[in-house]
Formats: C-alpha cells, sequence, structure tokens
C-alpha cells in the first residue's frame, strides 16, 4: 500500500506515463469554452460523470455512495468511474473534448491540464472557499488562478514501533524533538534484527529533513527553483551521515518496497510515513504495536511535506454549475468525515479538524502538521525531475549532497525557462 502513488510522486514508470499523457494532450488545446474560467458556467440537463483513481473497493465504494446521494437529492444524474490509468484517461478525454466532468487531480498534473485550457479555475466560486488550509489552496493554484478544490490530505510523520522502543529501555520523554535526539534514538533501537530507522529513500521522504533545514526543491508556489539552498545542503548532509552511521537505512536496502512494509515486518523500529500506513498496518501486520509521533525539528524548526489531490472540473463539461455543487458537496464537512472513516485520508477543510481528531486521536500528529506542512513542487514536468532526484537520492550515501542538489537545481531552472 504505497500510497504516494496516488498522492503525489511515484515510480519513475508513473512519471513518466503521466509526461507522456499530458504531452499527448496538446499545449495547443484550447481547451472549449474559456468563459468558464471567468465568467458564467456551462448548464444544462446532461448526466455528470465523475472519474476517480482509487486505492480499492472502499474508496470507490465510498464515493459512489457519496455521488448517488448528492444526484438523488439534486435530481441530477451522475456515475463514478474508477480510472485503471487516471491521467491516460483524462487526456484522451480532453483531447477528444468527451472529458469527464469531474476528477481526482495530482498537484503534479495541474500545471500541464491547467497551461493547455483543459481545467476549469472555478477555485474562487466555492462557497466553501475559505473553509480550506491555505497550504492546500496555494497547491492548487496555478498562474496566480486558484483552479480547485482540495478534496484531502496527508502528512509525513514518524512512526514508533512500541515494543522495540520498551525494548531498548526509551519512553515517551525519549521521543525525539530534533535533529541530534533524532540520531541519538535511531542509534539505542539500531539492533543486529532490525536498524532504528528505515525509510523511502526519495524526495517524498528525504524532503522532510529538507524542509526542516527551512528549504524545499521550490518556493511556496513554484515559481523558483531552491533545491542547492544552503538548508537543502544541510538536511542531506544530515540524512547522509545517518546513512553512514547505520541508524538509518532505506527501505529497499532492507529488502523492503517502502518504509510501511519495514517497519510492519519488523526491519525498522521507526519510519517516516503518512497516514496512509495505518491501513496497510492494519491489513497487513495487523500485529504490529506502534505509535505516531510528530517528526523532530530541524534547525528551521518542525517541518514535514504533504501531499493531496483536488477535485477537477473539465472546461469542456457541458454541466460546469452541478459539477461545483457536487464538488461543494464532496468537499463538506460530512462527507469528507465519511471518507476519512471509509478509507483513511484528512478532510481538507478546518471545520473538520476537532470531529476528524475526536474520532482518530491517536493519529492526532498527522493533523497538527496542516499549520506547518509544505508542499512539492507543482510546475510544469517537477515531477520529472524530482524522479531524477530520486535517483541521486540513492546514491547519497557515498555522494555529494551539493552535487546531487546542484544538478537538480539546473534541472527544475530548466522547466521555468
Amino acid at each position: 500500500m504505497r500510497k504516494t502513488t496516488s498522492r503525489w510522486l511515484a515510480s519513475g514508470a508513473v512519471a513518466a506515463a503521466a509526461a507522456l499523457a499530458l504531452t499527448a494532450c496538446g499545449s495547443g488545446f484550447s481547451g472549449g469554452s474559456s468563459d468558464g474560467d471567468t465568467g458564467k458556467l456551462t448548464s444544462s440537463d446532461k448526466a455528470l460523470t465523475v472519474m476517480i483513481g482509487s486505492s480499492g473497493d472502499a474508496e470507490t465504494n465510498a464515493v459512489k455512495s457519496a455521488v448517488a446521494d448528492w444526484s438523488k437529492s439534486s435530481g441530477t444524474k451522475a456515475s463514478v468511474v474508477a480510472a485503471t490509468d487516471l491521467n491516460q484517461q483524462l487526456s484522451q478525454g480532453f483531447a477528444a473534448k468527451k472529458p469527464a466532468d469531474v476528477f481526482y487531480l495530482s498537484t503534479d498534473a495541474l500545471a500541464g491540464f491547467a497551461s493547455n485550457g483543459s481545467l476549469l479555475a472555478y477555485g474562487d466560486k466555492l462557497s466553501n472557499k475559505s473553509d480550506f488550509y491555505p497550504s492546500l489552496v496555494k497547491s492548487f493554484t496555478y498562474d496566480g488562478q486558484f483552479y480547485c478544490a482540495p478534496k484531502d490530505f496527508s502528512t509525513l510523520q514518524l512512526i514508533i514501533n512500541t515494543d522495540m522502543w520498551k525494548a531498548a529501555g526509551l519512553t515517551d520523554s525519549d521521543i525525539p524533538k530534533t535533529w541530534d535526539q533524532l540520531e541519538a534514538v535511531s542509534k539505542k533501537l539500531t539492533t543486529g534484527g532490525h536498524v532504528g530507522l528505515g525509510i523511502g529513500g526519495e524526495y517524498a521522504r528525504v524532503g522532510s529533513f529538507m524542509v526542516q533545514a527551512g528549504g524545499n526543491l521550490m518556493n511556496e508556489d513554484s515559481t523558483k527553483a531552491t533545491a542547492n539552498s544552503d538548508a537543502n545542503v544541510q538536511a542531506l548532509d544530515f540524512v547522509k551521515k545517518m546513512l553512514n552511521g547505520g541508524e538509518l537505512k532505506y527501505a529497499k536496502d532492507l529488502g523492503a518496497g517502502w518504509g510501511g512494509e519495514a517497519f510492519g515486518k519488523g526491519l525498522a523500529a521507526m519510519t517516516i510515513e503518512g497516514n496512509w500506513i495505518t491501513g496497510g498496518l492494519k491489513s497487513d501486520f495487523p500485529n504490529v504495536k506502534y505509535k505516531v509521533a510528530e517528526l523532530p525539528a530541524g534547525p528551521a524548526g518542525q517541518g514535514t511535506l504533504q501531499f493531496t489531490n483536488c477535485w477537477g472540473i473539465a472546461a469542456d463539461s457541458p454541466n460546469q454549475a452541478a459539477a461545483l455543487k457536487l464538488v461543494e458537496q464532496l468537499t463538506s464537512k460530512d462527507s469528507q468525515l465519511a471518507f476519512s472513516k471509509a478509507f483513511g485520508p484528512m478532510p481538507s477543510i478546518k471545520s473538520a479538524a476537532d470531529e476528524w481528531k475526536s474520532a482518530n486521536p491517536d493519529l492526532v500528529p498527522f493533523l497538527s502538521a496542516a499549520d506547518y506542512a509544505k508542499g512539492v513542487p507543482t510546475a510544469k514536468g517537477a515531477a520529472d525531475v524530482v524522479t531524477d532526484f530520486n535517483s541521486k537520492l540513492e546514491t547519497l550515501k557515498t555522494g555529494d549532497p551539493k552535487a546531487i542538489l546542484d544538478a537538480t537545481q539546473k534541472n527544475l531552472e530548466a522547466l521555468l525557462k
């Protein structure tokens, strides 16, 4: 259950496929009626099609139920399609001018589809616009326009195996609050049978240290490359130090596909993962006892990465007005809390926070990060650059952090020319 595949980054193959899908759409595509961006929404009696990229039956059934309820109350027919390759199927629909009306849209796909006119920029029309977390709004703002309603989000935090923690003689007072403390407890937790900290060797995990140092690959609106900043060098230097110390290992070097698997199999006493890990552990490793803690602060304070999708609306939809009403219902407090209960995501709206925390007391650190989490780059083509960055991070243990970041800086700057 490597949930980042639907949240943002994935393997190089998936990222490449997404890039090809965007290219197939054609940068010259006009995207249909442009008055949907700033003027009157299209309206008709045509049924709506909702296309999702689902993590499984629980998610598909929850969305189908919510859409069916809205359809019954509104009188507008609507159906849900679970895509097998979301970006490709969206691209094909846009190119044929017969797109799904409403659909999941990832941060890395936003710029490509927005720049070729495929999307309706409807964010400012949302009646619940002010309820979304500001950082999520930034993730779906392109060229100064708020395009789409964030449907939910996830953050990274520290997952601790409580049995291994206790066996090492550690208590709650030892939960790390600084990098030095993280290094120290990771050493104490490392034995012949498991490493103290096991994580995915990719930006979508290592990047949390970059944010804690005060950096990230790009600025908040993805208009400037900041990959080779002193803060990012400091972060990679620290990760490299822990890799060479032996208290940190990448999941693949532990024989696992991702941090959650390494943690579940007892190969790592701690990992850095998102709230999706709870479902994976419940399903595959139900006997593992664990605790979620906020990641330790770095030189710049608390920091982590967030991952999110939004509800896109097609510029060519003949029924944008109904699509907007549907999205408002799908992002309402009741709907988002129901989705959370069904398949685990955190609500994207502030008004649902208290109820979500009450229902998920052990997972509160994930939602607490909403105040300081940073988004991933959204510039067109950034996902491909990060795929290359990931390949370089695999050699961080013996590599030069500054050289790795300089190469990534050059690649990101090329996107902005």
